[in-house]
């Protein structure tokens, strides 16, 4: 374009982009929120609410309850704010560390409720009459021979096989939910239900 033309109307210069705002790092605003600065919060809660999210989802599964932990999660970040380090590790990897043991947590405790109102069920149908309770004998004998047989297991074993084949975990999920390599897994699991077969006397 000829610098010597004239400007028609809408030719107008470009305004220069204003310099950008001072945008502090997440660990820069974690020691702020440990001083009570809510502003400093809010932009934390912006960062890391999406991957807190994503991992407890990982591990919890149920979409409600994942987003019920998440959010506590991230009050447990204002709560406890002033125990963050810098120098010890990013903000993102306190705060998914904080994340993984909560949603272990919540699987640990959803997996006692069960096993306490499986319990709190078959000592309610002793005083039932008769003819229901013996529908049900056969089945409520194997699953009592089962949890006997569980109790056999090391806690390691227990735990592998409970998250595998009664909440239904692969074995990559059992690994995070346990915080273990996945080889160690399958041998717990394996191990584990080896002992289960050789307790009930299930032949090959």
């Amino acid at each position: 374009m000829d610098e010597t033309a004239p400007r028609r109307p809408g030719d107008q210069l470009r305004p220069v982009p204003a310099q950008p705002e001072d945008d502090p790092t997440t660990e820069e605003l974690l020691v702020r929120v440990a001083k009570g600065d809510e502003r400093a919060f809010e932009q934390v809660y912006e960062r890391l609410a999406g991957p807190i999210l994503g991992l407890v989802r990982r591990v919890v599964r149920d979409g409600a309850q994942s987003e019920e932990v998440a959010q506590e999660v991230l009050v447990e970040l204002w709560r406890t704010a002033p125990r963050y380090a810098p120098d010890r590790g990013s903000a993102l990897n306190w705060a998914l560390t904080l994340a993984h043991r909560r949603a272990v947590d919540r699987v640990r405790s959803a997996r006692a409720s069960t096993e306490r109102e499986v319990k709190a069920t078959f000592e309610a149908s002793r005083s039932r009459p008769f003819d229901e309770v013996a529908e049900s004998v056969n089945s409520r004998w194997e699953r009592q021979q089962v949890r006997r047989c569980l109790g056999h297991l090391t806690e390691l074993q227990r735990e592998s096989v409970l998250l595998a084949y009664y909440q239904g975990y692969t074995y990559r999920e059992v690994a995070e939910v346990l915080s273990t390599p996945q080889g160690t897994v399958k041998t717990r699991l394996r191990d584990g239900l080896i002992r289960l077969r050789d307790c009930l006397g299930v032949t090959a």
